[in-house]
């Protein structure tokens, strides 16, 4: 094996810290977005179909550029916020672009999915616009929103596996640079085990996190 164990830790920090602040980040923003999608729709609580085309129809642009395109379109502009478009922080940023629409379609179809009843009910008390969503529609959609993320985290561990290919680092670039480019057939089957451990670790623990949220 022409990699180090040292490298393989350094990179699996590497892949943990992209993961983690991309889908903070892509939350805080991708969570109101989906909740916009839904409450500004023909049937939501505030009707505007000019503000629910126009996110609308951002998400869809984005969503419509494979991940490995949109890392290089960007490049100045993750060199405006990070300095540089090599390294772990300068992937993060395209990381963000990507994980932001697609958790804002997750989140939309969770809280779709929430009996129009609950939401009438709600309105009829004379709920306001945010008591209807703090208080109604996340709480019903609580379990599904959950599975909702662990899907965009499990997305975004195999983003920043294609991240590596332009020296993004993590997981991916140990791949990249000694699996496949030096022919190293133990680091590649190594880097492999430890995605599938990730993603398995992840799907598990959403899993239980929903069921537990669902009983209650």
């Amino acid at each position: 094996m022409l990699v180090t164990w040292e490298q393989i830790w350094v990179a699996t920090l590497q892949t943990l810290q992209m993961v983690s602040i991309s889908l903070l980040i892509g939350s805080l923003i991708g969570i109101p977005l989906g909740i916009l999608l839904v409450i500004t729709n023909g049937t939501g609580v505030i009707k505007s179909r000019l503000l629910s085309t126009i996110i609308n129809m951002v998400i869809n642009i984005v969503r419509s550029i494979p991940f490995i395109i949109l890392l290089v379109a960007i490049v100045p502009l993750t060199r405006i916020i990070v300095g540089t478009s090599i390294g772990t922080k300068a992937a993060i940023v395209p990381l963000i672009c990507y994980i932001i629409p697609y958790i804002a379609r997750l989140v939309e179809n969770s809280l779709l999915e929430v009996n129009k009843g609950i939401i009438e009910a709600a309105e009829a008390m004379g709920a306001t616009i945010i008591q209807i969503v703090w208080y109604f529609l996340l709480p019903e959609a609580l379990g599904s929103l959950i599975l909702s993320i662990t899907t965009a985290t499990i997305g975004l561990i195999g983003a920043t596996t294609m991240a590596g290919t332009v020296g993004g680092g993590g997981i991916g670039d140990i791949a990249v640079s000694y699996g496949y480019q030096r022919f190293d057939t133990t680091t590649t089957i190594i880097t492999v085990i430890i995605l599938i451990v990730f993603v398995q670790a992840i799907q598990n623990l959403g899993i239980i996190l929903s069921r537990k949220i669902r009983k209650n």
